[in-house]
């Protein structure tokens, strides 16, 4: 897309395996997930949604292989869902936190757009087999990510849906068998959510 015209979207989404939708697959094998579901709800075509979400990206795979896209397109309405990976596995409390930053400074800063994301669940209660030191350390880490989420959304006008403290976080239904990623009535749930949270977004291309 470089040097030509930018490709137009409703909605474009970043991300990592909960924007890419697993816990909700098709027969295929590819996923559903929250993303076309929100889309639909809010009257969007398929066809005009972007969905970046891929499985295992952290904040840095966002900002190397993703972010760059969003300065080739056009949207009014991006979502961002990353940094559980960050979390369990890649921990640089600092680094995740600029990442963050550049993330949804460059989400933000095309006027009139509406920016959106969620927060962390208690994906550490719902893995199998996690000893409890273990468990306790990673709820530190989502607890302080939560927080240091919701002020940079605060700061920066990004919509949050804190599906932290959801009531669909206590439901195992909610939540596929590995626990870490939303069910399809799971992701149906969030959509629901967070198209709700979205009303009233201009999402015209």
């Amino acid at each position: 897309m470089s040097g030509g015209a930018r490709r137009e979207y409703a909605m474009v989404v970043l991300g990592d395996s909960f924007a890419e939708g697993r816990g909700d697959p098709r027969p295929d094998g590819t996923f559903v997930g929250w993303v076309p579901r929100v889309a639909r709800l809010l009257g969007i075509d398929e066809a005009a949604v972007l969905n970046l979400g891929a499985f295992g990206a952290t904040t840095q795979d966002v900002v190397d292989a993703q972010l760059p896209t969003v300065a080739e397109v056009t949207t009014p309405l991006l979502g961002v869902a990353v940094g559980g990976n960050d979390l369990v596995r890649a921990y640089d409390r600092d680094g995740m936190r600029a990442n963050l930053r550049t993330i949804f400074e460059v989400a933000t800063a095309v006027p009139g757009r509406t920016v959106f994301t969620h927060d962390y669940p208690d994906i550490p209660g719902r893995i199998p087999g996690l000893p409890a030191p273990t468990v306790a350390l990673l709820r530190e880490r989502f607890a302080d990510a939560n927080e240091h989420l919701a002020q940079l959304c605060d700061e920066l006008g990004v919509r949050r849906y804190a599906l932290a403290t959801a009531d669909l976080t206590d439901d195992p239904s909610m939540w596929y068998p590995d626990g870490i990623h939303p069910s399809a009535l799971g992701h149906r749930t969030i959509a629901v959510e967070i198209a709700a949270m979205l009303a009233g977004a201009d999402v015209r291309r």
